[in-house]
Order: C-alpha cells, then structure tokens, then sequence
C-alpha cells in the first residue's frame, strides 16, 4: 500500500492525457482509454517508485471502474422513464427477438465452421451476442443521443439482452465448469431476472410520489449522498440475484425519471459519471496483454466481420419494423456494436474450465477491436449512410439535417 496514492495519480494522468488525444483526433475517447490501459498495466515497466503494472492499486481502479459503469447506466435510465419504456414494450420484445434469432444462429455457426468443440461453441457464441451496456451507454451519452428515436429501442434491447445473459450464463456455466446443468435452475434464474425487473419497474411507478416528498432535500451534500446509496444499493441487490449490477442502475434511473427530481439528479451525478466512466474503460484495457494477441488473429477478423454484418442488419430490420427510418435502424446496429464485460466473463470461465488456451487472446482482441470500432462507427454514421445508402436503395438525407446524424 506504500505507492497507492501515486499509482492511482498515473491511472488518472494517462485517463486525462487519453482524453486530451481524443479530444484533438475529435474521436470517442473511449477507445483511446482502452489503449491507455492496455499499453500499461501487468507487462508493463517497473521505473523506481513509478510503477506502471497498477500492482497496489488494481483493485480499487477495478472497484471505480465498476462504479463507472453504474453511473453510466443509470444517466442512461434517467432519460427516459418507466412510460415511455412500456410504450415502447412490443416494438422491444420484437426488436429483442430478432436481434438474438440473427445474431445467436451466426454466432453458433462460426465456431462451429471453425471445428471447435461444443462448450467452446458456445462460449463463443455468447461472446458475440451480447452487446457492453457500458460503452453503448457511454456512446449515447457523448454523442447526446440520448433524445434520438431510436434509443428506446436500444435501451430496450439491453435490458433484453440481460435477461438473456442470466439464463445463458446459467447454463453455460454449468455446462463448463459442472459437465451438466439443471432445467430447474435455468428456469428459476429466467423468473428471478424477469420478476425483478417487472416488479420494480411497477413498484417503482407507484413510488414516484413517495419519491417526491422523500427527495426533497435542501442540502446538495445529503442529496448526493442519497443518490449514491441509492445506485449502489439497488445495483448490490442486483448483482446478489444474478443480474447485472447495471441493469438494476438502469431501472433506478428509469424509476427516477418519473419524480420531479430528475434534472437536479442528472446535473449532480453528470461529474461522476464521467469520471468513473473513464476509469472503467483504462481497466478494461489493463486488463489485455498485448503479447498474447497474436494466435487468435485470423479467427477474430472472422468473427468481427460477421459481428458487424449480424448487427446491423438485425439493427436495422428492428428499426424499421418500430417504424422508425432508414437512418435510425442503420444507428441502432452501429450503436450496439461493442463487445465488452460479458464476453470477459465468459472468457474467465473457459479458462476455469479448461477450455481450449486460444479462447483467452479471441476474447481480448475480439473485445478491443469492436470496443474500437463500434464507437468510431456510431459516430460517423452518416458516413457509412452515405455509403451503403445508394447501393441499398436508401432515402437520401436532406441537405439540412446531413451533417447531423
């Protein structure tokens, strides 16, 4: 604990000089941390009392960077609200289906082509589905798209995606680590998730006026204080249930969105979030040593290849049957691109499991790659429009709105 202060100094200095590079290639900031964190870390050298391995101070970067993505998650719920997320229900629940009927058949079949085993199969398989709540979340707050149509429908989508991870994870896992998995456990792990999320969205609802009176706090220190036992209590007793400590930080700001405290939450919460924020995608990255990327190149180009094919065009056909327009439903596939904390999850299981050693480098530079990209292409979405648009017949935007996308 002697060099814990200084560590944590070098962590915030590399986070802040990553933002400063992005800021000046006028690029998300996101992927720049990755990279931050990724050139540092465990491999890294040890100059004096400078330590750039973050051996003292891993723990408590790995802890704000957990906090990181409970903000990030939770400023996302705070713009919409528990009426608009019903509204929206079945365009969710279709928009949900066909992006995992897309997405999971792929993913199944590109293992499988590659002749891995089956518990391999399927790990990959769950590596590529499930979309980072976190960085979808981050990229929807930088870009301000928060008020744009179609992130109901991705919002929606992450909370579809989490209940599919409980029931996933169930499984495979005990199909990993055990050699068997049992029905009963996957069905109560499925109703558990499920009657979370219903039961506090509608007790959640009824409790807005309580809400009111209970949030009325003169004092900004109690406010905040207030605010942040909230986050993390609800996010703790989500994460006791096998749900995704983010996916409770979200519904709390769904939850939070109906009382009339919304906008003093955001406007106190909104420093926090961003710097937690940057801390989790600096650990992210500390944790992939760039020495064992290599074996797992020519698998990894395949599979992102098939990624971004799988997720905009389900992205897209999920748009467009919510009715929403051609632009919109290309946004919805390029936002929830990034791969993230699920596929490192499952990466940690295979390798406690035994599986086969390339599972660990895929997972890593498959993450990096679409944690690179699927920023980068989410904000020049119109570009990409511009460029498929013609080919597929698309409208073409108008001259006003071009340069806003």
């Amino acid at each position: 604990m002697e060099h814990l202060l200084l560590e944590v100094g070098l962590a915030l200095a590399l986070s802040a000089v990553a933002g400063m590079i992005a800021g000046k290639l006028r690029i998300s900031i996101v992927p720049i941390l990755i990279i931050a964190g990724m050139v540092v870390g465990p491999h890294a050298p040890h100059i004096g009392v400078f330590d750039f391995r973050f051996i003292q101070s891993a723990a408590l970067i790995d802890f704000m960077g957990k906090m990181g993505v409970l903000f990030l998650l939770f400023s996302l719920g705070l713009e919409f609200s528990i009426k608009q997320l019903m509204a929206s229900g079945p365009s969710i629940l279709r928009s949900g289906l066909i992006y995992m009927l897309i997405n999971f058949s792929v993913a199944l079949l590109y293992p499988l082509l590659l002749g891995w085993p089956v518990k391999e199969i399927l790990v990959v398989a769950g590596m590529m589905t499930i979309s980072s709540s976190a960085i979808v979340a981050k990229v929807i707050v930088e870009l301000k798209r928060a008020a744009n149509d179609e992130t109901e429908i991705i919002l929606g989508l992450m909370m579809f995606q989490d209940v599919f991870v409980a029931i996933y994870l169930s499984v495979v896992s005990g199909l990993v680590l055990s050699g068997s998995t049992s029905t009963v456990t996957v069905l109560l792990t499925a109703a558990v998730a499920l009657g979370f999320i219903g039961a506090f969205l509608f007790l959640g609802h009824k409790l807005v006026p309580w809400l009111n009176r209970r949030l009325d706090i003169p004092s900004d220190e109690t406010f905040l204080l207030v605010t942040f036992a909230a986050v993390t209590l609800v996010a703790g007793i989500s994460e006791t249930l096998n749900i995704a400590e983010a996916i409770g930080a979200m519904l709390l700001g769904l939850v939070m969105a109906e009382t009339e405290h919304r906008e003093r939450i955001e406007h106190i919460i909104v420093p926090f979030r961003d710097f937690f924020g940057a801390l989790f995608f600096f650990s992210f990255g500390l944790s992939i040593d760039p020495f064992t990327l290599g074996g797992a190149v020519w698998p990894v180009l395949g599979a992102v290849l098939l990624t971004l094919l799988g997720n905009t065009i389900a992205g897209f056909i999920a748009g467009r049957r919510a009715q929403l327009s051609h632009r919109a439903s290309l946004r919805i596939g390029l936002t929830i691109l990034s791969r993230g904390e699920f596929s490192i999850i499952l990466a940690t299981l295979a390798l406690s499991g035994g599986l086969l050693g390339v599972l660990q480098p895929f997972s890593a530079l498959y993450v990096l790659i679409l944690a690179i990209l699927g920023p980068i292409l989410t904000k020049e979405s119109s570009l990409v429009y511009k460029l498929i648009g013609p080919i597929l017949k698309w409208p073409e935007l108008p001259e006003k709105r071009r340069l806003k996308l």
